[in-house]
C-alpha cells in the first residue's frame, strides 16, 4: 500500500482533524522508516502503516484512541541495529571486566593494574582462551559476536547451540590445548568460564523451571539440556571438558528484572536438588547487556485504558500447553504475566501483551485477534 494512502486511512479510522493528522503523520513516517518497517515477520507487501490500520480496525471506535496511544507512547521496539549494538557491547561491558577481576583477584592487585604486570597480562590471555561462549538461539547473534571480537576470541570458542555432540567438545578441547601451548601455559585444556547466551529473557522459565510430569514436579529447561550434553562428552572421552571449579555465566542481551530474580533464585535451587546428577559449576552469575527499566511492564494502575483492552479483546484459543508453563492461563498480559510492550526486530516475545502478537480466526463468539507485529510461534500446542 502506498504510504500516503495508508496515512489517509489512519486519519479516517482515528477521526483526526487536519492539525492532528499532520502531527501524527510526521511521527509515523519517522518511526516507520527508522524502526518499525524493519520488522521481519510482516506479511509480504505489508509494512507497519498497513499493519497498524488493520490492527486498529479490530477495536470499537471508542477504544481506538487507547490502542493508538499505547503504540505512540508505550511500545518499545528494538531494531536490528540496536540489537547488533547490544552484541558489540557484550565483550567490553561484561566479558572483559569479569576476566580482569578474576586475574586481579588471583594476583592480589587492582583490575586496572593487570595491563601493567607482565605475568598478569599473560594470565589474562590464558583466562580469555579458557572461556567458552554457547548460543541458546540464533537471536543471540554469536556470529556477530565472533566477528566483532576477531583477535580476542577464536572461532572454536564460539558455538551456536548447547546440545553439542562429544566430537564437537573434543574439537574445542584440542583447539584450546593448541592455544595454551602457544602461550606456554601449563593449565589443563579445560574451560574455566562458560557463557550461555541468548537474546531475551522475560520470565527466565525457558532457561530453567519446574514442570509437572506423571504427577511429580521435575526440572526442565535449557540449562539441563546443556549440562546433559557436557556430561555425555565427559563420559565418552573420560575427561573433564570443564575446569574443576568452573563458572557459568547466563547472559542475555535484553532482560527484565523478573527474569534476573528468577534465574538467580532457581538456578541455586536446581543445583542443590540435583547436585549429584550433573557436572555442576562452582559459581554462576546472571548478566545482561540491557536491563529493561522497572516501569516498562504495563499495569492496570498506570495503563488502565489499554489494560482493559487486553482483557476485553481476547480469544482464549491462543492459549496452549506451552504457554501455560508460564503459570498463567489468560495471556492478555503475555506469557507468565510479564505485561511487556516489547517488540524485537526478528520476532515479538510472547511475554509481551497478546494484542501485539496474537492471531486467531473464526473466533466463534470470542474476539478475533489481529496482530500488529505477527509472532513466529515455536510451540503451537
Amino acid at each position: 500500500m502506498n504510504e500516503n494512502t495508508a496515512l489517509r486511512m489512519l486519519s479516517t479510522v482515528m477521526r483526526w482533524d487536519l492539525p492532528k493528522s499532520q502531527e501524527e503523520h510526521q511521527w509515523l513516517r519517522l518511526v516507520s522508516a527508522v524502526k518499525y518497517d524493519g520488522y521481519r515477520d510482516f506479511l509480504a507487501g505489508v509494512r507497519f502503516l498497513e499493519s497498524l490500520v488493520g490492527w486498529l480496525l479490530q477495536f470499537k471506535e471508542e477504544h481506538r484512541e487507547a490502542a493508538y496511544n499505547f503504540v505512540r507512547h508505550r511500545l518499545v521496539f528494538i531494531s536490528a541495529a540496536e540489537r547488533e549494538r547490544l552484541v558489540d557491547l557484550m565483550y567490553p561491558q561484561t566479558v572483559l571486566p569479569r576476566l580482569l577481576k578474576t586475574v586481579a583477584t588471583m594476583r592480589g592487585i587492582a583490575p586496572w593494574q593487570v595491563y601493567l604486570d607482565a605475568a598478569a597480562k599473560r594470565a589474562l590471555e590464558v583466562a580469555r582462551h579458557r572461556t567458552l561462549f554457547l548460543g541458546l538461539s540464533d537471536g543471540a547473534r554469536l556470529d556477530s559476536f565472533r566477528h566483532v571480537n576477531v583477535g580476542r576470541i577464536s572461532n572454536e570458542q564460539v558455538v551456536i547451540g548447547t546440545q553439542l555432540d562429544a566430537e564437537k567438545w573434543d574439537d574445542m578441547r584440542t583447539e584450546l590445548q593448541e592455544s595454551l601451548t602457544a602461550l606456554r601455559a601449563t593449565q589443563d585444556p579445560s574451560f574455566e568460564t562458560i557463557y550461555l547466551v541468548d537474546d531475551f529473557a522475560g520470565s527466565g522459565t525457558s532457561f530453567i523451571r519446574r514442570e509437572e510430569k506423571d504427577g511429580k514436579q521435575v526440572w526442565k529447561g535449557k540449562l539441563l539440556r546443556f549440562l546433559r550434553s557436557l556430561k555425555r562428552a565427559n563420559t565418552e572421552f573420560g575427561c573433564q571438558f570443564q575446569a574443576s571449579s568452573w563458572t557459568l555465566v547466563i547472559h542475555h542481551l535484553i532482560m527484565t528484572e523478573k527474569a534476573v530474580e528468577h534465574l538467580r533464585q532457581v538456578v541455586k535451587e536446581v543445583r542443590d536438588e540435583l547436585k549429584d546428577d550433573y557436572p555442576w559449576f562452582a559459581d554462576f552469575d546472571v548478566t545482561y547487556t540491557y536491563l529493561l527499566p522497572p516501569d516498562c511492564p504495563l499495569s492496570e494502575e498506570t495503563d488502565a485504558p489499554f489494560h482493559a483492552l487486553t482483557q476485553g479483546y481476547y480469544d482464549k484459543r491462543i492459549e496452549t500447553k506451552a504457554t501455560r508453563k508460564g503459570g498463567v492461563d489468560h495471556l492478555g498480559m503475555g506469557y507468565a504475566g510479564c505485561a511487556l510492550p516489547l517488540v524485537l526486530d526478528h520476532n515479538t516475545p510472547n511475554n509481551s501483551v497478546a494484542l501485539l502478537w496474537a492471531e486467531s480466526q473464526d473466533a466463534g463468539g470470542a474476539h478475533e485477534m489481529l496482530p500488529l507485529f505477527r509472532r513466529r510461534q515455536r510451540h503451537t500446542k
